[in-house]
């Protein structure tokens, strides 16, 4: 029997993917053991097939402790959690869902825009407090969107944020010409994006390389009327620097839905800002993405059992190894 553990709270609940994964007869395992940093994988590691990732973080240590692993596949896009070349040095491949969730993610950010906008989340707690605390917000209409990165979400969202009469900019060396051309993008580098908009909107990929890219001299550049959106990782934002800008006027608000540590430590200054909305990383949890990309990884997995080779591999190399 083939058996299938997932670390993601999202993977095997939603639409017709428990049925799917019934209907092949695999074993199935959650690992959701909260009182465990790895929520109890470590204690079917050594006879599971196939990995669903979460944000649990994908190691050597969890691999060698793997014989009979033949792939770990993202339930998402991101793979920062998932030591990829230590998966190609076992000739184990990587996989993920690209695009699956990308709807998702931008409609949040388009929910964060009119929260911050017309102060919904202040709003409702003045009502439902006996108040009737009514302020003057802005409109979307009009309004210079930046994108910071413009992949699948970034282009997502420049699609519906200029149907709402937005004007878009992004910062992408990757762009897609194409896509550019059609839409009428301005494509700037990140100082002239972050001076130029009222709203910033950050979905570029975590890691080392965009670690604080967003920082105390960066922020310095953004009017003090703008609204930074961080629905990429917490790293990317440097959270202190961010609070400070906020606390000194020199930032409008901001939509945090991605934290460095996940729940985030509620300590911290910035969670008392009345002009943060924050989600609990929530941008690809909606009923549909959730099947989607649980079907994704589910049909990734059929087709590896039937010997093919999912086009959808991060490592492509393991198979070309595995061959020789």
């Amino acid at each position: 029997m083939t058996t299938i553990a997932t670390t993601s709270p999202g993977f095997g609940r939603y639409g017709r993917v428990p049925t799917r994964i019934k209907e092949n007869g695999w074993e199935f395992i959650r690992c959701a053991d909260s009182t465990k940093p790895d929520g109890g994988l470590s204690d079917c590691i050594d006879r599971i097939d196939f990995l669903v990732a979460g944000l649990v973080a994908v190691t050597g240590k969890t691999l060698d402790a793997a014989p009979k692993l033949k792939a770990v596949l993202k339930h998402g896009v991101g793979v920062d959690s998932i030591d990829i070349p230590a998966c190609t040095a076992r000739g184990i491949p990587v996989l993920n869902t690209p695009g699956a969730n990308a709807n998702a993610v931008a409609e949040l950010a388009l929910g964060m825009m009119f929260a911050l906008a017309r102060n919904i989340p202040g709003g409702h707690k003045s009502v439902v407090e006996g108040g009737w605390d009514r302020q003057a917000g802005f409109e979307i209409d009009g309004k210079t969107l930046g994108i910071v990165g413009l992949g699948n979400i970034g282009r997502m969202l420049a699609a519906k944020a200029q149907a709402l009469g937005m004007t878009v900019v992004a910062t992408d060396p990757y762009a897609d010409p194409a896509f550019v051309k059609e839409l009428g993008i301005e494509l700037l580098d990140l100082e002239a994006l972050l001076a130029r908009s009222d709203i910033v909107s950050l979905h570029v990929f975590g890691g080392a390389a965009n670690t604080n890219l967003i920082n105390a001299d960066t922020l310095k550049l953004m009017k003090k009327t703008a609204c930074l959106l961080n629905l990429a990782r917490g790293e990317v934002v440097d959270l202190d620097a961010l609070d400070a800008a906020l606390a000194a006027g020199a930032l409008g608000g901001a939509g945090i839905d991605a934290y460095t540590v996940e729940p985030p430590d509620r300590s911290h200054p910035i969670f008392s800002r009345p002009s943060v909305v924050f989600t609990p990383h929530s941008g690809a949890d909606t009923l549909e993405a959730l099947e989607r990309v649980g079907l994704m990884n589910v049909a990734d997995i059929e087709e590896m059992l039937a010997g093919g080779r999912p086009k959808r591999v991060l490592n492509p190399e393991v198979f070309n190894t595995a061959a020789e």
